[in-house]
């Protein structure tokens, strides 16, 4: 291990042991009950660092954006925790994925979950989900309008192949903390719905909502799940062509 390499390892716990506090800070303000799931949002990170972060640290989940970067990425970090797609999934991708990942949380038409079930019962899985909600209205955003997302949910719930688990929302960037709850408020209003349509209990249910940005906020207005990426890591880099 080079100097470097134990000044970035350094630099990953502290912040890693920084937003576990602050998880625990939000929890304790909170009115709903229950844990919350870390999620790493690890896009543009290196295996190695993730892999860091889940073995020494204790890393409970990991999300990709892109099809192409998770794959990059899977034969490093397959079996060690549960893995998601966090992005916007694009049906001809579908394929590449299933059976690879424990969850996609972007599922936001019926076209994209019949072609998840279709070929999660090609290779005999049972896919979970989330139903993504565009609660900011925001036309640049994919997701359901929260007034459909019932309805679609339900829908969801008819498809054999998948499982439907949650909800999951990316509000918009706001700048104030009370702003992104105003956001995790309605959304939370919609879990609570969702949660009293769901056909059984069989399911550990899921509301994935929150960043960097805004984890906090997302805790004390409910999430269950929170993706946290660049609070860990470091600002994301992307390298030239």
């Amino acid at each position: 291990m080079t100097e470097m390499d134990k000044i970035r390892e350094q630099i990953i716990r502290d912040n890693y042991a920084s937003v576990m506090e602050r998880i625990e800070a939000a929890k304790a303000r909170r009115n709903a009950g229950g844990e919350v799931t870390l999620l790493a949002a690890t896009k543009t990170v290196p295996a190695e660092e993730i892999l860091f972060a889940i073995n020494e640290l204790g890393l409970p989940a990991v999300g990709e954006n892109k099809v192409q970067e998770l794959l990059s990425k899977y034969d490093a970090i397959k079996g060690t925790v549960p893995l998601h797609l966090i992005g916007h999934l694009q049906t001809n991708k579908v394929k590449s994925i299933v059976g690879k990942v424990d969850m996609i949380q972007s599922v936001d038409s019926l076209r994209l979950a019949n072609e998840i079930a279709r070929r999660s019962l090609e290779a005999g899985v049972v896919t979970r989900v989330l139903c993504e909600v565009n609660i900011g209205r925001e036309e640049n955003k994919s997701g359901v309008l929260p007034e459909e997302c019932i309805e679609f949910s339900q829908m969801l719930s008819e498809i054999d192949g998948i499982e439907v688990a949650g909800l999951m929302t990316m509000a918009p960037v706001c700048e104030t903390k009370d702003e992104y709850k105003k956001y995790f408020e309605k959304t939370y209003a919609i879990y609570l719905d969702f949660l009293q349509n769901k056909r059984h209990n069989k399911i550990e249910t899921v509301l994935s909502m929150g960043m960097s940005d805004s984890f906090e906020a997302a805790i004390e207005e409910g999430a269950t799940l929170v993706r946290v990426g660049s609070s860990i890591f470091g600002e994301r880099y992307y390298p030239t062509k």
